[in-house]
């Protein structure tokens, strides 16, 4: 099988160009995802083998991007162990009975393989589908998906997720516990048939101090990591609003560290470590000007990038919905013709 550029940059090595993929690549910008996903609602097609095939294809035929990121969302293990729980149009994951008390834990079961069947498969039928090209597993990190199940949807201020964190510590890194360890199942298995990367979301990790991260959430993600470290894959960490972290997310056991767009790549080095590639970080809003504009930037991302042992090139979130995909393919043309010396 021919080297990888992708997985090349995940291990510190220096590719032939520089790979790059998107964040929600797979689906919302892409006329051919509304298509499919016109009368299926979007945690439906997540669990159907043939949508998540051809939704994490779709922007592997337009782009040729480096790698597909598994089609999925934050919240389908616990979708798929039988949290009551809904994604919403224009609010998102939504807990009918939020976990607030020690005796809700129970709800929270291992991941069995059969509860994700359909899933599986699609990993599988992806693998066969992708040939050299990398699928990258894919969890939300337990902070992230605490917070839903103790507000019961999103939130602006954490105030209910904060307050049991700090009011019941036990019950806090109960919960947690159990998080990492589904995610860590979820992740394993998805690995176990073919993904050949993983990435751990922390959506909302920047609503914490380091000193709050470190004691609440670091063991937690760590477990999530470590629960695929002797499989061999590149484990990448991201979080939002998390420059004030992004050492320690790497020392939670991040082989690469992903940066969103607030941090230049040379100075979130700097605080990773040399020993970490990186990814990231073009603002996504930066696509929605003139191309010539969107190369300067991205071409300033990649140099940045030179200062890491590893660099991926990617937005420094997801792929916003009204963006042009022809955007999005005149900067992956360019990041792939760009200099790697």
């Amino acid at each position: 099988m021919p080297a990888s550029p992708f997985l090349q940059a995940c291990r510190g090595e220096r590719p032939a160009h520089t790979p790059v993929w998107f964040m929600r690549q797979a689906g919302r910008s892409l006329p051919e995802y509304r298509a499919v996903r016109a009368e299926v609602p979007m945690l439906e097609s997540c669990f159907r083998t043939d949508l998540v095939v051809e939704i994490t294809m779709q922007p592997v035929r337009r782009y040729g991007v480096d790698a597909a990121i598994f089609f999925s969302d934050i919240v389908v293990p616990l979708k798929a162990i039988g949290v009551d729980l809904d994604i919403v149009p224009g609010t998102g994951p939504v807990v009918a009975e939020p976990i607030r008390s020690a005796e809700q834990l129970t709800a929270l079961r291992d991941l069995e393989p059969d509860d994700v069947g359909t899933i599986t498969a699609a990993v599988e039928a992806l693998v066969d589908e992708l040939g050299d090209t990398p699928l990258i597993g894919f969890a939300g990190a337990p902070f992230t998906l605490a917070s839903y199940l103790i507000e019961g949807g999103p939130s602006r201020d954490h105030r209910r997720t904060k307050q049991l964190m700090y009011s019941d510590p036990d019950l806090w890194h109960a919960l947690l516990g159990r998080i990492a360890r589904i995610g860590g199942q979820f992740l394993r298995l998805q690995v176990q048939h073919g993904a050949r990367a993983i990435q751990l979301f922390d959506s909302w990790a920047g609503a914490l101090s380091l000193e709050e991260y470190q004691t609440f959430v670091q063991p937690h993600s760590a477990a999530v990591l470590a629960e695929v470290a002797d499989l061999g894959v590149p484990r990448i960490h991201f979080g939002v609003g998390t420059g004030e972290l992004l050492g320690a997310m790497g020392e939670a056991g991040a082989d690469v560290v992903g940066v969103d767009w607030r941090v230049p790549l040379d100075a979130a080095t700097r605080r990773i470590g040399p020993e970490r590639a990186v990814q990231g970080n073009l603002d996504p809003t930066v696509v929605f000007a003139p191309t010539e504009v969107v190369h300067e930037r991205a071409a300033r991302v990649i140099e940045a990038g030179k200062a890491a042992p590893g660099h991926i090139f990617n937005l420094g979130h997801g792929v916003l919905p009204d963006t042009d995909p022809d955007a999005l393919a005149r900067l992956v043309d360019f990041v792939h013709e760009y200099p790697v010396g």
